[in-house]
């Protein structure tokens, strides 16, 4: 009986050393395989990402060529939201409005259908009710754009823009400003000048 109890004894002894011994090694193996399933993981999420990024890409880019199509057809509509813009008392709104103006005068038609618009006048009216360095800046940049067409220099002329834009003050923290006022009298005083010559050759 004793012996019985011995060897049972011993049994389980071995028994549980197995058992410590496999889970050990149990152990020992997750950890060792832990890192490749997370290497594996991170190499998955990085392509992952990467795949997303791409078709942000070509996204973007299919939204950029259909908006480049169809902008000539909701130009005008914009130019128009713009002007208005330079209706409204908040200053934001009107460098808003002025901002935009600069953006869409590429090329003469555009500069003489704002014009038509009435945005040369707001803009001029816009400089001249300024009470900030801001909002002149923004008002000057958008009357350069638009005087780069003759036609608009001719009309501006007559709307007393010289006067407004002399009497505009100059600012000592931005130069951009007596910058833009030296560029439009500078085209203001050329255009005259073509004027006074071609009045001269027809008498």
């Amino acid at each position: 009986m004793m012996r019985s109890r011995i060897a049972l004894s011993l049994l389980r002894t071995n028994l549980c050393r197995r058992d410590v011994a496999n889970a050990h090694h149990q152990t020992k193996r997750c950890l060792f395989s832990l890192p490749k399933k997370t290497e594996n993981l991170s190499i998955e999420e990085e392509g992952e990402r990467k795949l997303g990024w791409l078709l942000k890409l070509l996204f973007l880019g299919t939204a950029s060529v259909g908006a480049y199509q169809f902008f000539p057809y909701m130009g005008e509509n914009l130019m128009q939201q713009s002007v208005s813009l330079l209706h409204v008392k908040d200053p934001l709104f009107k460098r808003m409005g002025a901002s935009r103006l600069s953006r869409f005068m590429l090329d003469d038609d555009r500069r003489n259908k704002i014009l038509e618009m009435g945005g040369g006048q707001e803009l001029l009216n816009m400089l001249q009710s300024a009470k900030d360095d801001r909002t002149r800046k923004a008002a000057l940049k958008a009357l350069v754009s638009l005087c780069r067409s003759d036609n608009v220099v001719a009309a501006l002329h007559e709307a007393d823009a010289v006067r407004i834009i002399r009497s505009t003050p100059s600012s000592l923290e931005d130069a951009d400003i007596q910058n833009y006022k030296s560029s439009l009298l500078k085209r203001f005083q050329d255009l005259k000048g073509i004027a006074t010559l071609l009045e001269a050759d027809v008498e």
